[in-house]
C-alpha cells in the first residue's frame, strides 16, 4: 500500500499545490481589497486565457515564438556539442577559446538584442541569435565536462585495446558525456526560450513576447495573464520533450532507471 501511494502521490500532491496556490492568491486580492485592474482573480486569469484560445493571433504568436526558440536551440546544441566535444579534447585550444567564451556570456544580453535590431532589422533572425547565444554556454560547458570526466580506468582499457582517437571518442567518451549532454540541453532549451521571448519585448513584431506588451499596451490585465498562462504552458512542454530524450539516449544511466521505477504499473 505504502508502495502504491508513493507512486501515485505526484497524482495528487502536484494538483493540489495549484489549488492552494489559487486559493492564496484568491485570498490575498479579496482581505486586501485589490483592484482587478492591477490583480485579477485567479477564475478571470482561467476564463480569460480558454477566451483567449480563440483567437488566432495567440497561435500565431505562439508559431513564432516556438520557430525562433528552437532554431536558436538547434544551432546552440550543434555549437555548443561539437564545441565542447573539441575543446575536451584539446586542452591548449579550452585555455585558449574560455576567456572569448565567457566574454559572450557576460555581456549584457539587453545590448546586444539592440546590435542585432541595428544590424539585421526587426524580423526573426535577432531573436533567434539571442535565444543561440544564452542556450549556448550550459551546453558547451556540460558537454566539456562530461568529456573531461570519462573514468580513467575505461580509457586505459580503449588504449590497451589499441582503439584510436576517434574510436575512444565514438565508443567510450561520447556516451559517458551524454548524461552530461542532456543535463546541458535541458538548460539550453529554457534559455533560448527565455532569449526569444526577451528579445520579442525588445524589438518584435510578433511572438508571444510582443502579444505580451501589446496587452499591457492595452491595460488588459486579465489578457496579460493569459498570455502569460500560454508562455508558461509551452516553455514546459519544450522542456518535458527535451527531458524525455534522457529514455531514449541514455536508458542505462541511474536517473532514468531510478525515474521508471518510481512510475506506477499498468
Amino acid at each position: 500500500m505504502k508502495h502504491f501511494v508513493r507512486r501515485h502521490l505526484a497524482w495528487f500532491t502536484t494538483p493540489g499545490l495549484v489549488i492552494v496556490f489559487g486559493i492564496v492568491w484568491h485570498l490575498y486580492i479579496v482581505i486586501f481589497d485589490v483592484s482587478g485592474f492591477i490583480l485579477p482573480k485567479p477564475l478571470d486569469v482561467v476564463v480569460s486565457y480558454f477566451e483567449l484560445l480563440g483567437d488566432s493571433r495567440l497561435w500565431e504568436a505562439t508559431g513564432v515564438t516556438v520557430f525562433e526558440t528552437l532554431v536558436g536551440f538547434f544551432f546552440a546544441a550543434v555549437i555548443g556539442i561539437g564545441g565542447g566535444a573539441i575543446l575536451g579534447k584539446v586542452a591548449w585550444l579550452e585555455e585558449t577559446a574560455r576567456p572569448f567564451v565567457i566574454a559572450t556570456q557576460v555581456v549584457p544580453k539587453v545590448a546586444l538584442i539592440s546590435l542585432f535590431v541595428l544590424w539585421f532589422g526587426f524580423g526573426s533572425f535577432p531573436k533567434v541569435l539571442i535565444a543561440t547565444i544564452l542556450a549556448f554556454f550550459p551546453i558547451l560547458t556540460n558537454t566539456l565536462l562530461g568529456v573531461k570526466s570519462v573514468d580513467l580506468g575505461h580509457k586505459d582499457v580503449m588504449t590497451s585495446l589499441n582503439a584510436g582517437r576517434w574510436e575512444t571518442f565514438k565508443t567510450l567518451e561520447f556516451p559517458s558525456a551524454l548524461p552530461a549532454i542532456i543535463a546541458g540541453l535541458e538548460v539550453g532549451i529554457v534559455l533560448a526560450y527565455i532569449g526569444a521571448i526577451v528579445g520579442e519585448f525588445l524589438a518584435g513584431q510578433a511572438g508571444l513576447g510582443f502579444l505580451t506588451i501589446d496587452y499591457q499596451n492595452a491595460f488588459d490585465v486579465s489578457g496579460l495573464f493569459g498570455v502569460i498562462v500560454q508562455l508558461t504552458l509551452v516553455g514546459f512542454i519544450m522542456y518535458l520533450a527535451i527531458v524525455g530524450l534522457r529514455r531514449i539516449l541514455i536508458p542505462w544511466h541511474e536517473s532514468v532507471i531510478v525515474e521508471k521505477l518510481r512510475q506506477p504499473v499498468g
